[in-house]
């Protein structure tokens, strides 16, 4: 049974999609965890109603992001995980910290990396004026945003967009392919070879998703 820990800031939808998949679907796996920087984020009163340990490490109380991402990792640590997925985190990790999680520490992204990587994804999108948007999941490694892509959902641009509307049809993706990777992360089934992951057995990695954001 693989250990899970969740890294989140505010609501936590990713985390919640993770958490209601796996026990859907009856993953070998268990979400020991939720661990937030901020107190008040709402992710934590989901995450303790469905009998889930949580704990907070706000990152306000540390005047260097090297002690807080310490004290971070010992909250962690603290429950051996298999694998740490972050879900709306919304810190700058230090690259010993990344390191320490080397393959096991998955993100979901707002964007089709390589692309519109940082803040703003969905402004940068209709900026550059795309016509397929999307998120991706990626291995975390020290440069922001990037590393080895696992899966990527895309959605199309319409005329008329904002950012917002966009965004919701984006985070509709994520719900998806998130829980997806962390499954396949968990049953054994994802390998980094260089800079690209390989699936076995291989089964499509991506998703194209209608308007209302639902898989076609």
């Amino acid at each position: 049974m693989k250990k899970i820990v969740i890294l989140i800031s505010g609501r936590g939808s990713n985390m919640e999609a993770v958490v209601r998949a796996c026990k859907r679907e009856g993953w070998p796996a268990e979400v020991r965890a939720v661990v937030s920087n901020r107190p008040d984020a709402a992710g934590l009163g989901f995450a303790a109603a469905n009998g889930i340990a949580t704990a907070v490490v706000d990152h306000r109380d540390f005047a260097e992001r090297a002690a807080f991402d310490a004290a971070l990792a010992a909250a962690i640590d603290a429950h051996a995980p298999d694998l740490v997925v972050l879900a709306g985190f919304m810190r700058v990790l230090t690259d010993d910290f990344v390191h320490h999680y080397t393959g096991r520490m998955l993100n979901v992204h707002p964007s089709l990396l390589p692309c519109f990587p940082g803040l703003k994804t969905h402004q940068q999108a209709l900026d550059a004026g795309v016509r397929v948007h999307g998120a991706s999941v990626h291995f975390v490694t020290p440069t922001l945003d990037h590393g080895p892509i696992v899966a990527q959902g895309a959605v199309p641009v319409i005329a008329g967009d904002d950012a917002a509307a966009l965004a919701t049809r984006v985070l509709a993706v994520e719900h998806i392919i998130y829980p997806r990777a962390v499954r396949w992360f968990v049953e054994g089934r994802l390998a980094i070879d260089g800079e690209r992951v390989v699936l076995t057995p291989p089964e499509p990695q991506w998703l194209f998703a209608d308007i209302a954001g639902e898989g076609v």
